[in-house]
Protein backbone atom coordinates (compact mmCIF):
# COMPACT_ATOMS: atom_id res chain seq x y z
CA UNK A 1 0.00 0.00 0.00
CA UNK A 2 2.76 2.29 1.13
CA UNK A 3 4.48 1.62 -2.74
CA UNK A 4 1.34 2.67 -4.38
CA UNK A 5 0.43 5.82 -2.28
CA UNK A 6 4.32 6.67 -3.34
CA UNK A 7 3.29 5.91 -6.67
CA UNK A 8 0.23 7.53 -6.82
CA UNK A 9 1.67 11.03 -5.74
CA UNK A 10 4.47 11.02 -7.38
CA UNK A 11 1.61 10.74 -11.01
CA UNK A 12 -0.34 13.24 -9.04
CA UNK A 13 2.59 15.61 -9.15
CA UNK A 14 2.90 18.68 -11.35
CA UNK A 15 6.38 18.73 -11.26
CA UNK A 16 6.46 15.17 -12.48
CA UNK A 17 4.30 15.18 -15.27
CA UNK A 18 5.89 18.06 -16.80
CA UNK A 19 9.06 16.27 -16.17
CA UNK A 20 7.64 13.76 -18.04
CA UNK A 21 6.49 15.08 -20.75
CA UNK A 22 9.67 16.63 -21.63
CA UNK A 23 11.39 13.39 -21.85
CA UNK A 24 8.97 12.17 -24.43
CA UNK A 25 9.00 15.52 -26.12
CA UNK A 26 12.90 14.66 -26.56
CA UNK A 27 12.88 11.18 -27.34
CA UNK A 28 10.13 12.08 -30.06
CA UNK A 29 12.60 14.73 -31.51
CA UNK A 30 15.03 12.25 -31.54
CA UNK A 31 12.67 9.83 -33.70
CA UNK A 32 12.20 13.08 -36.14
CA UNK A 33 8.49 13.94 -34.74
CA UNK A 34 7.51 17.22 -32.66
CA UNK A 35 5.22 16.20 -29.62
CA UNK A 36 2.66 18.60 -28.27
CA UNK A 37 0.60 17.59 -25.22
CA UNK A 38 -3.04 18.76 -25.67
CA UNK A 39 -4.07 19.76 -21.97
CA UNK A 40 -7.63 19.90 -22.42
CA UNK A 41 -9.32 23.01 -20.72
CA UNK A 42 -13.18 22.60 -19.46
CA UNK A 43 -15.95 23.55 -21.87
CA UNK A 44 -19.02 21.73 -21.43
CA UNK A 45 -20.45 18.08 -21.33
CA UNK A 46 -22.97 16.43 -23.36
CA UNK A 47 -24.61 13.04 -22.55
CA UNK A 48 -26.38 10.50 -24.33
CA UNK A 49 -25.99 6.73 -25.03
CA UNK A 50 -23.97 4.52 -26.82
CA UNK A 51 -25.38 1.79 -28.45
CA UNK A 52 -29.01 2.60 -27.17
CA UNK A 53 -28.17 1.38 -23.52
CA UNK A 54 -24.69 2.77 -22.18
CA UNK A 55 -24.46 5.83 -20.69
CA UNK A 56 -21.95 8.05 -22.90
CA UNK A 57 -20.45 11.49 -22.10
CA UNK A 58 -18.70 14.01 -24.41
CA UNK A 59 -16.40 16.47 -22.80
CA UNK A 60 -16.53 19.08 -25.19
CA UNK A 61 -12.81 20.99 -24.55
CA UNK A 62 -10.36 23.43 -25.90
CA UNK A 63 -7.09 24.13 -26.12
CA UNK A 64 -4.86 26.46 -28.21
CA UNK A 65 -2.94 23.87 -29.87
CA UNK A 66 -5.72 23.18 -31.84
CA UNK A 67 -6.24 24.95 -35.01
CA UNK A 68 -8.88 28.33 -35.05
CA UNK A 69 -12.60 28.19 -36.11
CA UNK A 70 -12.63 29.66 -39.74
CA UNK A 71 -16.14 30.92 -41.33
CA UNK A 72 -16.21 31.37 -45.34
CA UNK A 73 -19.44 33.31 -46.99
CA UNK A 74 -21.75 31.38 -48.89
CA UNK A 75 -24.94 31.64 -50.48
CA UNK A 76 -26.97 32.05 -47.64
CA UNK A 77 -24.79 31.80 -44.91
CA UNK A 78 -21.75 30.56 -43.77
CA UNK A 79 -19.63 27.59 -43.98
CA UNK A 80 -17.18 26.72 -40.97
CA UNK A 81 -14.50 25.18 -40.88
CA UNK A 82 -13.84 23.39 -37.15
CA UNK A 83 -10.51 21.58 -36.59
CA UNK A 84 -10.66 19.41 -33.37
CA UNK A 85 -8.67 16.63 -31.73
CA UNK A 86 -10.09 13.69 -30.72
CA UNK A 87 -8.72 11.84 -27.66
CA UNK A 88 -9.72 7.94 -27.61
CA UNK A 89 -12.60 7.04 -25.92
CA UNK A 90 -12.20 5.65 -22.19
CA UNK A 91 -14.39 3.90 -19.52
CA UNK A 92 -14.34 5.67 -15.76
CA UNK A 93 -16.51 4.28 -12.70
CA UNK A 94 -19.24 6.63 -12.43
CA UNK A 95 -21.67 6.47 -9.11
CA UNK A 96 -22.71 3.50 -7.80
CA UNK A 97 -19.96 1.31 -9.41
CA UNK A 98 -21.36 1.74 -12.45
CA UNK A 99 -18.65 2.19 -15.72
CA UNK A 100 -19.37 4.95 -18.03
CA UNK A 101 -17.76 5.89 -21.32
CA UNK A 102 -15.76 9.24 -21.35
CA UNK A 103 -14.61 11.16 -25.13
CA UNK A 104 -12.94 14.48 -24.93
CA UNK A 105 -13.42 16.21 -28.23
CA UNK A 106 -11.08 19.64 -27.78
CA UNK A 107 -11.85 22.65 -30.31
CA UNK A 108 -9.53 26.17 -30.55
CA UNK A 109 -10.70 28.27 -27.34
CA UNK A 110 -11.94 31.11 -29.93
CA UNK A 111 -14.93 28.37 -30.44
CA UNK A 112 -16.21 27.38 -26.94
CA UNK A 113 -16.30 31.49 -27.01
CA UNK A 114 -18.67 31.63 -29.60
CA UNK A 115 -20.54 28.87 -28.77
CA UNK A 116 -20.44 30.76 -25.04
CA UNK A 117 -22.47 33.49 -27.14
CA UNK A 118 -24.25 31.50 -29.62
CA UNK A 119 -26.56 28.37 -29.36
CA UNK A 120 -27.22 28.14 -32.88
CA UNK A 121 -23.20 27.79 -33.22
CA UNK A 122 -23.13 25.74 -29.49
CA UNK A 123 -25.17 23.38 -31.52
CA UNK A 124 -23.04 23.29 -34.32
CA UNK A 125 -20.28 22.52 -31.96
CA UNK A 126 -22.12 19.56 -30.37
CA UNK A 127 -23.38 17.95 -33.24
CA UNK A 128 -19.28 18.52 -34.65
CA UNK A 129 -18.39 16.67 -31.66
CA UNK A 130 -20.93 13.84 -31.88
CA UNK A 131 -20.36 13.48 -35.22
CA UNK A 132 -16.49 13.12 -34.49
CA UNK A 133 -16.96 10.34 -32.01
CA UNK A 134 -18.88 7.89 -34.10
CA UNK A 135 -16.92 8.49 -36.85
CA UNK A 136 -13.13 7.76 -35.16
CA UNK A 137 -14.05 5.45 -32.77
CA UNK A 138 -17.24 3.75 -35.01
CA UNK A 139 -19.54 3.80 -32.44
CA UNK A 140 -23.17 4.86 -32.58
CA UNK A 141 -24.54 7.76 -30.31
CA UNK A 142 -28.02 8.70 -29.53
CA UNK A 143 -28.03 12.21 -31.49
CA UNK A 144 -31.68 12.71 -30.63
CA UNK A 145 -31.44 12.36 -26.77
CA UNK A 146 -28.19 14.29 -26.40
CA UNK A 147 -28.13 16.75 -24.22
CA UNK A 148 -25.79 19.49 -22.63
CA UNK A 149 -25.39 19.13 -18.50
CA UNK A 150 -26.03 21.97 -17.20
CA UNK A 151 -23.48 22.76 -14.37
CA UNK A 152 -21.31 20.53 -15.29
CA UNK A 153 -17.71 21.11 -17.12
CA UNK A 154 -15.83 18.46 -17.54
CA UNK A 155 -16.79 14.70 -16.63
CA UNK A 156 -14.02 12.65 -15.49
CA UNK A 157 -10.16 12.65 -14.73
CA UNK A 158 -8.42 14.78 -17.69
CA UNK A 159 -5.49 13.47 -19.63
CA UNK A 160 -3.39 14.78 -22.46
CA UNK A 161 -3.60 13.49 -25.62
CA UNK A 162 -0.61 13.92 -28.04
CA UNK A 163 -0.65 15.85 -31.30
CA UNK A 164 2.86 14.58 -33.59
CA UNK A 165 3.97 16.31 -36.56
CA UNK A 166 6.95 15.02 -38.50
CA UNK A 167 9.62 17.52 -38.33
CA UNK A 168 11.54 18.83 -41.48
CA UNK A 169 14.57 17.13 -42.76
CA UNK A 170 13.67 14.39 -39.65
CA UNK A 171 14.29 10.70 -40.64
CA UNK A 172 12.11 9.09 -42.78
CA UNK A 173 9.11 7.06 -41.41
CA UNK A 174 10.02 2.97 -40.76
CA UNK A 175 8.27 1.40 -43.47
Amino acid sequence: RALFAEYAAEVADPEQRRLYEEEVAALERERGMEVRFVHPAAGYVLRTSQAGSRRCYINVCSNPHVGEPQARAEPGGHRWSLPYSLAPGREELGRGGRRRLIYDVVFHPAALRLAARSPRFRRLLSDTALEAVERHCAVRLDRANAAVLRGTKYKGVPQAPVIRTPLPGGPPPPP
